[in-house]
């Protein structure tokens, strides 16, 4: 039995996390074995079949999380917050019982990449331009004074790629989880999936010889 299924939204999801995954030291984990699926009706299929969706590996693997962007999953009358609780209250009932979870990220995943790390300058292909990333998104109205995170976060990225001439790729977004330090997000539902995946697989302790 692997330690661990995701289903997800889409590509750009899959290779952030395989980017995190890869740095179980940094999420404070073990390292784990996992597989990542796409739901072939991205956020809206997730919001509204995924617990059904992951259900078909239940007995596969030890957990399971449901992952996709509150923002384009046809639920955005009901907060993430909401959402989320209902999705794992299905959860609770079904074959997975209290070993899977669902994690909806608001307003989208972009909202992670964010941080003051040069290496999201640098993926996105800013580094050594002027005016600098931040005071480029600032000019453009798409971050506020003192913020770091755009209060539109995809909508910037996908933004600032075009400016540096930059190709769209979910290749960026593994990138960004592979560098960045992970201590720098303060997304909630980041947290979340952190404080779930340490409860889940906790660092294995180390032994000592006498």
């Amino acid at each position: 039995m692997k330690d661990l299924v995701i289903v997800v939204a889409d590509k750009n999801l899959e290779h952030a996390l395989n980017g995190l995954l890869s740095r179980p030291e940094a999420l404070g984990i073990r390292a784990i074995e996992t597989d990542i699926y796409r739901h072939p009706q991205h956020d809206p299929g997730c919001a509204v079949h995924g617990v059904e969706f992951i259900s078909n590996f239940a007995g596969q693997y030890r957990h399971g999380l449901l992952m996709f962007d509150h923002e384009g999953s046809g639920k955005e009358a009901t907060t993430r917050q909401e959402l989320q609780e209902s999705l794992n209250e299905s959860f609770a009932i079904s074959a997975w019982g209290g070993q899977a979870r669902a994690i909806v990220l608001a307003p989208e995943l972009e909202v992670w990449i964010w941080s003051n790390s040069p290496h999201v300058d640098e993926v996105a292909g800013w580094r050594g331009r002027q005016p600098n990333l931040r005071h480029w998104l600032i000019e453009q109205d798409y971050l506020q004074e003192g913020e770091v995170k755009p209060i539109r976060p995809k909508e910037a990225f996908e933004a600032a790629l075009r400016e540096s001439q930059k190709p769209r790729s979910a290749s960026l977004y593994l990138q960004i989880a592979e560098k960045v330090s992970v201590s720098r997000c303060t997304d909630s539902a980041f947290l979340e999936l952190k404080s779930i995946l340490i409860d889940w697989f906790p660092p294995e302790a180390r032994e000592f010889s006498e």
